[in-house]
């Protein structure tokens, strides 16, 4: 992480977020109230392993489709981590 003055080889080389969200990633889904970049400038700034953030299509029991916004991590902590702060960083300024 650049703020503690060390670079993170992940980033170096743009390999920290990936396209697609392998199966063994922690999926944390959220409503995304705030920018995509002001979330994974979050991500970024505090956490060192690769993640995915994308929209993540689902059908309710009454075979409705509707869309949420999905975030995975390949660190469980990382997820956890996420999941306690999210509420802080995704909120609209009004």
């Amino acid at each position: 992480m650049l703020k503690h003055r060390e670079a993170n080889p992940l980033a170096v080389f743009g390999l920290r977020r990936l396209e697609h969200c392998p199966p063994h990633f922690t999926r944390v889904f959220i409503d995304k109230l705030v920018s995509e970049k002001a979330i994974t400038d979050w991500i970024y700034e505090n956490l060192s392993g690769r993640f995915y953030f994308g929209e993540y299509y689902k059908t309710s029991t009454e075979n409705v489709a509707y869309i949420e916004t999905l975030v995975g991590f390949e660190i469980p902590g990382e997820a956890s981590m996420f999941s306690l702060v999210v509420d802080t960083v995704n909120q609209p300024v009004w």
